[in-house]
């Protein structure tokens, strides 16, 4: 059941960062959640590392963190992805 809400996770905090990059991203949906759930991880980590991992009610900090780690993997990604996908077509 825990791999069924990393996904579903992933796929919210990826939406979301797609939708607070400004422009328009390239990648597929499948990558999209995959790096929203890289995103998790990333903010899971440093909400752990600087103490805020677990705290009383809701865990804003850790969810915030979650989010921008969120926003940073799919910009990188959708740069990665970009080029990746431009020097393809170019050597076609």
């Amino acid at each position: 059941m825990s791999w069924l809400w990393a996904i579903i996770v992933g796929l919210v905090l990826g939406l979301i960062a797609k939708a607070i990059i400004p422009g328009k991203q390239q990648i597929p949906l499948w990558l999209t959640v995959i790096f929203g759930i890289l995103g998790s991880i990333l903010g899971n980590a440093v909400a752990a590392w600087i103490g805020v991992a677990d705290t009383k009610g809701i865990d804003w900090i850790r969810h915030l963190l979650q989010l921008a780690g969120a926003v940073a993997v799919v910009g990188v990604g959708d740069m990665l992805w970009a080029s990746i996908r431009g020097r393809r077509r170019t050597r076609a």
